[in-house]
């Protein structure tokens, strides 16, 4: 029986192409193509790994502080060696290195305990400042009862949860074990568009998320629910605290109001 299937060699250009990027990606092993002066090599060499390491030090400034020069580039290099980006968008790298360090990166005698929550946490002031979220204002009352209505979160506003305190970590501090409690914190964009954080507690983390899962639940049905779980002897006590947690949270503009 003949053999019809058609049998194409990749084209030399294309091999080229394919054997320029390797080598720009690991040039310690990976030999450049044939025919082109290392002195231009060296150009693109450069241009590819400054590029992208300086788009990482400058959206990861506290772990970046946490290497040395050495650690740092060589790690840089493992990404740049691994990882497969998934987007041409340089504003999107943090995010890429993000998931290198949480699905490819073998972790080294080097790194901070704690070293993907804190990425985590760096990445998410890149992630806000840059989001298009739209708050839908028209379907918002600024001056709405937050008791007797459905309080509003602002989607620019981000109630995160962590192991290690991520917020103080630096060179100077870096807990090997993550304490007895967590950290919980909400990022949030204000109004003039700069990022601030919040640190808040466990029952305010829990209200945050029962606003957003209770879509149509007023303000004080939520927080007599947390009453329930906190089995609080006295409801109105935590119904009061949790109206001046409420507010709190509105002055910051991480409430927006409530649903019309």
């Amino acid at each position: 029986m003949a053999d019809n299937s058609i049998r194409t060699e990749t084209p030399t250009f294309i091999k080229t192409q394919m054997q320029f990027s390797q080598h720009i990606r690991d040039p310690e092993n990976v030999a450049p193509p044939s025919g082109i002066e290392d002195r231009r090599m060296n150009i693109y060499r450069d241009l590819f790994y400054n590029n992208v390491e300086g788009f990482i030090a400058s959206g990861f400034p506290v772990i970046r502080s946490i290497y040395s020069a050495a650690h740092w580039h060589k790690m840089i290099r493992d990404f740049f060696i691994k990882h497969r980006c998934q987007t041409p968008y340089f504003l999107q790298i943090s995010e890429e290195f993000l998931s290198y360090l949480q699905n490819e990166r073998t972790p080294q005698a080097e790194d901070p305990t704690g070293l993907i929550e804190l990425a985590h946490y760096e990445w998410v002031e890149l992630a806000l400042s840059i989001s298009t979220d739209d708050c839908h204002l028209k379907q918002i009352n600024p001056n709405g009862d937050l008791l007797e209505q459905h309080p509003i979160i602002s989607p620019l506003a981000w109630s995160l949860a962590y192991t290690f305190p991520v917020h103080r970590m630096s060179p100077d501090f870096l807990p090997t074990q993550p304490p007895e409690q967590a950290t919980y914190l909400i990022v949030y964009r204000d109004r003039l568009d700069d990022i601030q954080f919040m640190e808040i507690n466990a029952v305010t983390a829990q209200l945050l998320h029962l606003i957003n899962q209770s879509a149509n639940a007023t303000g004080k049905e939520i927080l007599l629910q947390i009453a329930e779980m906190l089995n609080a002897a006295d409801h109105e006590m935590i119904v009061n605290a949790g109206l001046a947690s409420l507010q709190q949270l509105q002055a910051r503009g991480i409430i927006l109001g409530t649903s019309r």
